[in-house]
């Protein structure tokens, strides 16, 4: 299905979307402007994220980006255009740093697992989406960063993802320092699951979500939220949230489907219920 426009603009849409089989794939479309995290792009991922939600068609979901950038952050020409505000921006910025965070928990809450297809550098709030998706794929031109210490921002809003995607001294190190890493480092400290040839990261992070797509969307939506659940849990909590949640998916047509094609040596039928 050709690419379609998320949300139009004046010239040409920030976001676009297609359809790949039961694969949702969504275009960040600003490489002029680095794909940064520009008001109505957030705006634009607000909508389509809250569409996929509701769309028991769609059962995986992809993240690109146009050009050679996947994303640079937020748009800082315009966080600086409304320094001039008579509150010398303090409003506009809690708004957008509010609507930035609500985009990144949209991926985590998201039903779908979510794939980032990630060609070029990722930069600061970029990373931070990087750091959102369930899963992501890397080409081995891809670089990871949190370069705001350099101008005078810390990357707090990215540093919430970032830590927990990798160890804290991995993160502190580059929350501190703002220094670039490659994808295979980035690979080793566990903020992507794999490094592919440039150009073959789109394809390579379909092909993964299409693998997702094919199991029980019910038990892949039950997995998803309890695995964000428990992480926040202490042990014992963790435990018993987890367990309810298995004898949930135990009494689901899906789990007897799956468990009797199991035994019985066929392949499942699933009703995603």
């Amino acid at each position: 299905m050709p690419a379609q426009s998320a949300t139009m603009s004046a010239s040409e849409p920030v976001l676009l979307r297609e359809s790949v089989g039961p694969v949702a794939v969504l275009t960040l479309n600003r490489p002029g402007a680095r794909n940064s995290l520009s008001e109505t792009l957030l705006d634009a991922l607000t909508k389509e994220l809250a569409a996929i939600a509701a769309d028991t068609n769609v059962r995986a979901v992809v993240i690109a980006a146009a050009g050679p950038v996947f994303c640079a952050g937020h748009d800082l020409k315009e966080l600086t255009a409304r320094r001039s505000n008579p509150d010398e921006g303090r409003a506009y910025f809690t708004q957008l740093m509010e609507q930035c965070s609500a985009v990144m928990q949209a991926i985590v809450r998201l039903p779908q697992p979510v794939v980032a297809a990630v060609q070029g550098v990722a930069t600061a709030a970029g990373c931070q989406m990087v750091a959102s998706c369930d899963l992501a794929i890397a080409s081995d031109k891809a670089g990871f960063c949190t370069p705001g210490v350099d101008i005078g921002l810390f990357c707090s809003t990215p540093m919430v993802a970032l830590s927990r995607n990798v160890s804290h001294k991995h993160a502190m190190e580059m929350l501190l320092t703002g220094d670039t890493i490659t994808a295979d480092h980035a690979q080793r400290i566990g903020l992507i699951n794999h490094v592919v040839a440039y150009g073959t990261e789109r394809d390579e992070a379909i092909a993964l979500a299409r693998r997702i797509a094919s199991k029980s969307a019910m038990t892949v939506r039950l997995g998803k939220e309890a695995f964000y659940r428990q992480s926040e849990m202490n042990l014992a909590d963790a435990y018993r949230h987890t367990a309810a949640v298995m004898v949930e998916n135990m009494l689901r047509f899906d789990a007897k489907e799956g468990i009797g094609a199991f035994v019985e040596k066929r392949t499942p039928v699933w009703k995603d219920k």
